[in-house]
């Protein structure tokens, strides 16, 4: 073990704390059993005591180890890896174990393939959890790679490296390649069934993944609350909610009654189905019934209160957060925020977002959103530019899209189109076809019609209807009826029984004077009975 010296500097003056603390002096038998927390003993401090006691045992290297990482602090849980001796290949199997426990999955893998340039064989230790970040990140390469390296070292048949190459499959979308390494597994248990249910279930194949579990109760195994929920979540995510809801009886029928993931995988179905109604009414049962929602059950409903802005039950879900004690949650709060934004109570998504402790990309895009669709443009970019000077989370696609659109609601050209650059060569993401929607709506505004039309054609993928009718709207505000004729007849070819475009070009032209061929196209929209989709609006009624 090297020398203290060689700790960061916090390590060493707690190391100084505790020699003169006589109070701490826990064997490294009594240490080993210490279960420690980020809220009790200082992790400085218990890596100065085992500093102090001199041990060597993996064991306690393996429970300090996934202590740091547990608590986020990375590059500690890596300098302490880097101490261990080199030797000892069980240093590389603690660390992965660890990053991949706590969901590290992109460090799982750096630490994999680092593991791979040194020399170093993997094990049938490590290799399940290899297999776990390649299925949380949907990497099917390098999981393609350890699957060869599973059968280069006659590791396949290990029955959690089985199971976790059905779950990387089959999270990864190759079903039929999981479905092959499940047919290969001679003696499979529980974990093995219920791999290959949730991957039919998670990509849709509800039937095979009911099928299966047909199967599974005729060769004598029983289904546990994983396989029913694995099944309750497939059937609602593809709308066949009495199916998932005479699930329910068929488990109780069994001896496993429902649980908080049973009931909100209903609501999440049913909310991304948008029936919104029915998703509230299951909430109430699921109440009345006596199970407690949790963090994830509330994140999951307060979207449907979001989607049709429906203040008053977001606010009882609000209340009722509080009083569970989830409101903090990160991902209820950013639920909230959402939720209150588009509710239009954006001073009170205000509230929110500046006392949550811990915000996520998808918190920050909320509050830009919200600022941005109110008409508060300078608010939605000054936070854009707080988010990029923080520098704790990363812009994702969404955040372009609504600080874009910020720009185009506040006539603000020079600094759309920098931000567009800035997206593509500083943040490495590829333009899609909203971003492309909002600068061409952005241009248009400012009347830079054929600057525009010039992002159409530079475009890598085919302009859609938002696309052209974001362009066709600013040539009739411009009176451009040439590049209006062009816009309209793109229009026209990808949504040819709307009458949208015919309609609005017949007032570019009648706005030019040309009213033969304003009266042309309404004869044209009569003769072939196409219908303009009409607006709509929706009002609370209590």
């Amino acid at each position: 073990m090297k020398s203290i010296s060689s700790f960061p500097p916090r390590h060493c003056n707690a190391l100084f704390s505790l020699v003169n603390n006589s109070t701490l002096s826990l064997t490294p038998f009594e240490t080993s059993k210490h279960s420690p927390s980020c809220t009790n003993l200082p992790y400085e401090a218990y890596h100065a005591h085992l500093l102090i006691k001199g041990s060597n045992s993996p064991y306690l290297y393996s429970r300090l180890i996934s202590f740091y990482v547990q608590c986020g602090q990375i590059s500690d849980a890596r300098h302490l890896f880097e101490e261990m001796p080199h030797t000892n290949t069980r240093r590389w199997t603690i660390l992965i174990g660890a990053y991949s426990r706590h969901g590290f999955y992109k460090e799982t893998l750096g630490l994999f393939h680092e593991l791979l340039k040194e020399g170093v064989r993997p094990n049938e230790y490590m290799l399940p959890s290899i297999l776990k970040a390649c299925a949380n990140l949907t990497d099917l390469k390098t999981g393609e790679k350890v699957h060869c390296i599973c059968i280069r070292f006659w590791l396949d048949s290990d029955a959690f490296i089985s199971s976790a190459l059905v779950d990387m499959y089959s999270k990864c979308g190759w079903i039929d390649n999981a479905r092959r390494v499940f047919d290969r597994i001679l003696d499979k248990d529980l974990v093995a069934w219920n791999a290959m249910v949730s991957g039919y279930a998670q990509q849709g194949f509800v039937r095979d993944a009911w099928d299966l579990v047909e199967e599974m109760r005729l060769v004598g195994m029983k289904p546990d609350s994983v396989t029913w929920n694995a099944l309750i979540a497939g059937f609602a995510q593809v709308g066949d909610h009495g199916m998932a809801l005479n699930l329910f009886r068929i488990m109780r029928d069994n001896g496993v009654e429902p649980g908080v993931f049973s009931w909100t995988s209903i609501i999440a179905g049913l909310v991304q189905n948008f029936r919104i109604g029915d998703a509230l009414n299951v909430f109430r049962q699921m109440v009345v019934a006596g199970v407690q929602p949790n963090s994830v059950t509330i994140s999951s409903l307060l979207p449907a209160c979001a989607s049709v802005a429906d203040s008053r039950h977001g606010m009882e879900i609000h209340g009722y957060a509080v009083v569970v004690g989830v409101e903090e949650d990160v991902f209820v709060s950013s639920s909230l925020v959402d939720m209150y934004a588009k509710c239009g109570f954006i001073f009170e998504a205000v509230y929110l977002f500046d006392k949550m402790r811990e915000r996520t990309t998808v918190t920050w895009n909320s509050m830009i959103f919200g600022y941005a669709n109110h008409g508060y443009c300078n608010e939605a970019i000054n936070l854009f530019n707080r988010m990029m000077l923080e520098g704790d989370v990363k812009p994702d696609h969404l955040t372009f899209t609504a600080v874009i659109m910020a720009c185009c609601h506040a006539g603000m050209v020079d600094l759309g189109q920098n931000l567009f650059n800035l997206m593509q060569n500083v943040h490495g993401i590829k333009p899609r076809l909203e971003h492309y929607a909002g600068m061409v709506d952005l241009l248009g505004r400012a009347g830079k019609l054929f600057e525009a039309y010039d992002l159409i054609k530079t475009m890598p993928v085919e302009p859609d209807s938002i696309v052209w009718g974001a362009l066709l709207g600013s040539c009739r505000n411009h009176g451009n009826v040439e590049l209006a004729e062009l816009a309209a007849l793109h229009l026209s070819k990808l949504e040819p029984d709307s009458a949208g475009s015919s309609v609005l070009l017949s007032n570019v032209f009648a706005e030019a004077g040309r009213w033969g061929d304003a009266a042309r196209l309404k004869m044209i929209v009569k003769k072939r009975r196409l219908r303009r989709s009409p607006g709509c609006s929706w009002i609370e009624a209590t």
